[in-house]
Formats: C-alpha cells, sequence, structure tokens
C-alpha cells in the first residue's frame, strides 16, 4: 500500500505537472499553427508534423516564431500597466470573498465591470485613432504566435517569484509548501497573494485572462472585416461572446466567490492558465474564423444568436437566485415559492463555526449545478458559426464540457468533506449533479 500510494504521489505531484507544463505551451501555439497555417485542420497539423518526425515538426513549427518583438513587448506590458492603474484607481464598492479554512476573509474592490467598459471604450478610440493615421490594432493577430510565446515566458518568471514570494513574504495565513518545489511552482505557495494591496489573482483571472478574451475576439473580428468584409458567422459569434464577458464583468463579484478562486493556489496551474491558456485557446473560435469566413444567411444567424441570448439569460438567472439567497438570508421567493434552503453548519481549522445557505429549489434544484448547462450551451452557440469542417473552432467547447464535469465531481467532493451530513441531506433533495434524469 506504501509503494502505490508513493507512486500515486509521484504521478500527482510531479510527473503529471511535469507533463502538463511541457503539454500546454505547446498546446496554444498548436492552435495558433493550426488556425493560420493549416487552414483550420488539425488532420494537416498531424500531417506536418510527422512529415519529418514528431520532434522534428515540433521543432519546426517553434523555429517559425519569433520572440518577444519591441512591439509585442510594448502591447503586452503596455495593457498589464494600463489594467493594474485600472484596478488599483477605479472605485468599486468592497466585496468579500467567502471564509477560508484558516478564518481569513479575501476583501475586493469590485470595480471590474467600470474596469470593463474603460477598456473596450479605450479600445474603440485607440482602434479609430489607428486607422485614421493608417494603422490598425489587428497587428495583434498579425503576431500572435510572438505574443503567446513572450506571456508564456513571462509567466513562468511570473509563477516562480509567486512561488518565492509565498515561502518568505506570503500575505497571509493561507499559505505554505507541499515539501517538492516543482509541484510548489506548479500549484502555487499562496491562495491570495497580494502586492502593493493588489490582489493577483483578481489581475491574472479578471483584468487579463477574462479581459484580454473579449479584446482579441474583437481585433479578431476586425481582421475578419479587413480581410472579407462583413461575415455574419463572425459577427453572430462575437455579439455572443461580447453579451456573455458583459454577464461575467457585472457579476464579477460572484466569481471571486467560484471553486476556482476558494481552492486554486496562484501558481503555473492559474496563472500560466489565466494568462497564457486563454489568451491562446479560449479565442479559438474567432481565431479560425479569421481565415474560414461561413456566410449564414439572415434566418440562420437570427435563430442562432436568438438561442445564444437565452442561454445566457438562464446562466443570469441561475446565478441570481443564489445571489438573492445570500442577500436575503434565505428568505426570498424563488419561483414565485418560498425558498427551500438548507442551513449547512461547518467548523474552520481554528474550530470557529459557520454556516452556509444550500439553495434547494429554483433552478437549483434541477440539478447541483445546472448553471453549467446554458454555460456549454451558449458555447455551442457561438461555436456553430463556424460550421462542421473542422474540429478545430470545437475545442473550447470539448475542453469546458470536460472541465465542466471534472468541476462536478470536484465541487461535491470538497462540499461533501466541508458540509458532511448536510451535504448528504442537499443530494438527497436534488440527486442529480448537472442534467435532470441523465447526469
Amino acid at each position: 500500500m506504501s509503494g502505490d500510494s508513493g507512486l500515486m504521489a509521484a504521478l500527482n505531484r510531479t510527473l503529471g505537472p511535469v507533463m502538463l507544463m511541457i503539454y500546454s505551451p505547446n498546446m496554444v501555439v498548436f492552435m495558433w499553427y493550426t488556425a493560420v497555417h493549416c487552414d483550420g485542420s488539425f488532420s494537416e497539423l498531424t500531417r506536418r508534423i510527422f512529415a519529418k518526425g514528431a520532434l522534428r515538426g515540433v521543432a519546426d513549427i517553434w523555429g517559425g516564431v519569433t520572440l518577444g518583438s519591441p512591439v509585442v513587448l510594448c502591447i503586452i506590458f503596455g495593457y498589464m500597466l494600463f489594467a493594474l492603474i485600472l484596478q488599483a484607481l477605479l472605485p468599486g464598492k468592497r466585496a468579500e470573498g467567502p471564509v477560508t479554512p484558516k478564518g481569513n476573509v479575501p476583501v475586493y474592490k469590485d470595480n471590474g465591470f467600470f474596469c470593463y467598459i474603460v477598456t473596450i471604450a479605450t479600445f474603440a478610440g485607440l482602434t479609430y485613432y489607428l486607422k485614421q493615421h493608417g494603422m490598425t490594432p489587428t497587428v495583434v493577430y498579425d503576431r500572435f504566435d510572438e505574443i503567446l510565446v513572450t506571456l508564456t515566458l513571462f509567466s513562468l518568471v511570473f509563477c516562480a517569484l509567486l512561488q518565492f514570494k509565498g515561502y518568505f513574504f506570503p500575505s497571509s495565513s493561507d499559505h505554505g509548501s507541499s515539501g517538492n518545489l516543482l509541484f510548489d511552482f506548479y500549484w502555487g505557495t499562496e491562495l491570495y497573494p497580494r502586492v502593493l494591496g493588489l490582489d493577483i489573482k483578481v489581475f491574472t483571472n479578471c483584468r487579463f485572462g477574462m479581459t484580454v478574451w473579449p479584446l482579441l475576439c474583437l481585433i479578431f473580428a476586425l481582421k475578419s472585416y479587413e480581410l472579407h468584409g462583413f461575415v455574419d458567422s463572425m459577427w453572430v459569434s462575437c455579439v455572443l461572446q461580447m453579451v456573455y464577458f458583459t454577464k461575467f464583468f457585472w457579476w464579477e463579484a460572484g466569481y471571486m466567490r467560484t471553486i476556482d478562486i476558494m481552492v486554486d493556489r496562484a501558481g503555473y496551474y492559474i496563472c500560466w492558465g489565466c494568462l497564457v491558456y486563454v489568451t491562446g485557446f479560449y479565442t479559438s473560435v474567432s481565431l479560425y474564423l479569421v481565415n474560414k469566413p461561413v456566410q449564414l444567411g439572415v434566418s440562420l444567424a437570427a435563430t442562432i444568436l436568438f438561442l445564444g441570448i437565452l442561454s445566457i439569460a438562464v446562466n443570469f438567472h441561475v446565478d441570481k437566485q443564489k445571489q438573492d439567497i445570500r442577500a436575503s438570508d434565505g428568505k426570498c421567493l424563488i419561483w414565485g415559492r418560498p425558498a427551500k434552503v438548507i442551513r449547512a453548519k461547518y467548523t474552520l481549522h481554528s474550530g470557529e463555526k459557520r454556516e452556509s445557505i444550500l439553495l434547494a429549489s429554483g433552478w437549483w434544484g434541477i440539478a447541483r449545478h445546472f448553471h453549467y448547462v446554458p454555460e456549454l450551451l451558449l458555447s455551442f452557440f457561438w461555436t456553430v458559426p463556424a460550421g462542421f469542417e473542422n474540429l478545430m473552432p470545437y475545442s473550447y467547447l470539448i475542453f469546458l464540457f470536460i472541465l465542466l464535469t471534472h468541476r462536478t465531481f470536484r465541487d461535491d467532493a470538497k462540499c461533501s468533506e466541508k458540509y458532511t451530513t448536510f451535504w448528504d441531506a442537499y443530494c438527497k433533495q436534488v440527486p442529480y449533479k448537472m442534467i435532470p434524469g441523465i447526469f
């Protein structure tokens, strides 16, 4: 048994992270290469890689990537500085995250929506200025490979600095080492690191990852327009994504209470993920459509747009029910009836007793993670305008399905450990994880 547990520890804390850290940078570069040089075809990408042998094929792809030109450095670090200034200076109400196992309550300035609006407005103004002077922000698309590789190298240094900070200058008692330097780099050493009063996760996840994504969506749409004129598939996909981003930032304080923030430390897994993986992988639908324009026609475009917005509306309403429950301490109406709640008690590491409210009616009475269903549907509706010629534009949807399905198990395990018998009672009232009658 001890040998088996030692092997599992090696897999989970050393081999697994190493493989992921080798695989993930290649993945984002391969996505870019497929969209730009392989006509969006994974089959063509595979053929090119193995034509001269796998190692030589991968080396040839990386050999064609330029690193850190002055223009790219100015774009990346100029945006980071701009985002940090907005995060620090724009006003916002005080928002609190959930109490940590060690009894800390993270505090945020809820200015995400304001930052988002100012950023998009600034981008619109900058685009107009550049166009008036014979330039264009679509230089980002033209140099996207450089951006991805430069961000990857920056992220490696950034994560190493966060690891060092967690060892010697932690921001709270929610820190520590696993005893494995490599795993500490991958997973992180602090749950809520702050530098000069600025929350690192807010910056990486929201001010960079979730803000760069809509900026790239707009840039890729503009590049499509420069190449092909108006293309309704790109327009539908872009509109649905922009509505989703707007909803996200309106609800950003709620995001800071999700399992991503509550459990994941600030290491390679989440920081590289938000700085590079979101940038290079989540944007793959828009990236694909630049070179693969699809004309949908008015009827099909309108249908997809309507169903996508309906999915966003359902997702918003699901999240709002949980916010209403928290704001009213469980004393509100859900679908016209008194809310069904379970007041789940739990104990912190310090021994202090706390209580959470588990909602068991409305959307949350259908399935414990039903809110993932409209999110998946929305992702499908902003992807399907790309058609079915290639698999590449569906990469994010496939990834999201796997991610959210895994998250249902991860979240259930966390809640079961935290709430014990109260969670068992909740699962009896709401037996399905995500899809009623199926899963």
